[in-house]
């Protein structure tokens, strides 16, 4: 077996999708999940070029591929897409371009890397408002949760979750209105991405609430971690027109478990926030088996 057919076969042996092409942009390789995922053969788009198979596979074509996988997305993270099955329904994907370089460092093609995104609407959320404005920045984050939960079942890459609910927000959206406690939850919001580790991220999950990824390596590494997240939340000094409001954060901890869906996970987590916040709130529940609650 030729180098060729080696690549061929341990590509054919993920569940990720995977499109590459040459330098003259024709499509050079379709791996069999692309085929499953998409209903296209090998022989219907090897040889094709890029954007002609765009065109046939996304929905909307060439142009919405180029929208969704645009410059503001981070490299490597990847965009939710519509692919477009050859029987005639959508799939949304994740997908992730990447460029493909060889050991001079010169370009040599590119490559598409994609996987089935779970059902959004299967995902546990945050509560929102009728004019709740954080739709855009929630989808970055359900795009983001996909690709690092594809990345642990397919790597064991540590996967933890935390979710963060402002124990005031409510009262404060109440008493003094949506611009204060938008303005409350973005300071909150900045004070806890200076807590998070290199890889991880924060993202609005919810008019109140927050989702932080983390690559913890463990169950107690991840409830430490938010212990210390919920410290520096009560660092937090939020004045609106000379009322200041003293902040905490009730947290949820959920490490992902093998074989377990995105959505448990998600539901494990907002559990355990719940019994944070039923338990007074300025609490960190861990959701690990026997869930245990931490006093913060």
């Amino acid at each position: 077996m030729d180098r060729t057919e080696l690549l061929e076969s341990a590509l054919d042996s993920l569940t990720e999708g995977v499109a590459l092409a040459d330098q003259d942009g024709r499509v050079a390789l379709w791996n069999r999940p692309a085929e499953t995922i998409s209903g296209f053969t090998c022989a219907e788009i090897v040889g094709r070029c890029v954007r002609e198979c765009l065109d046939l596979i996304v929905v909307g074509g060439a142009q919405d591929w180029i929208r969704q996988m645009g410059a503001e997305k981070a490299p490597g993270r990847g965009a939710l897409v519509q692919l477009r099955h050859k029987v005639g329904h959508e799939v949304p994907v994740v997908a992730r371009v990447l460029e493909l370089r060889d050991g001079m460092g010169a370009r040599i093609g590119a490559g598409v890397v994609f996987h089935p995104a779970e059902s959004m609407d299967a995902l546990p959320y945050g509560e929102r408002g009728e004019d709740s404005s954080v739709g855009e920045s929630q989808t970055e984050v359900e795009d983001r949760l996909a690709i690092m939960h594809e990345d642990f079942l397919r790597s064991d890459i540590p996967l933890g979750v935390l979710w963060v609910t402002v124990d005031q927000a409510r009262g404060l959206r109440r008493t003094h209105g949506t611009r204060a406690c938008e303005a409350m939850l973005e300071k909150m919001e900045r004070t806890l991405a200076n807590g998070l580790k290199p890889a991880e991220e924060i993202g609005r999950w919810g008019d109140d609430e927050f989702l932080v990824l983390s690559h913890e390596r463990s169950g107690p590494m991840l409830a430490g971690h938010a212990q210390n997240l919920a410290g520096l939340a009560r660092t937090t000094d939020f004045r609106w027109w000379g009322d200041r409001v003293s902040l905490t954060v009730s947290i949820g901890a959920a490490q992902a478990e093998r074989g377990e869906p995105l959505a448990g996970l998600l539901e494990r987590a907002q559990a355990a926030m719940l019994e944070s916040v039923r338990a007074g709130g300025n609490h960190i529940t861990a959701a690990q088996g026997r869930r245990a609650c931490l006093p913060s």
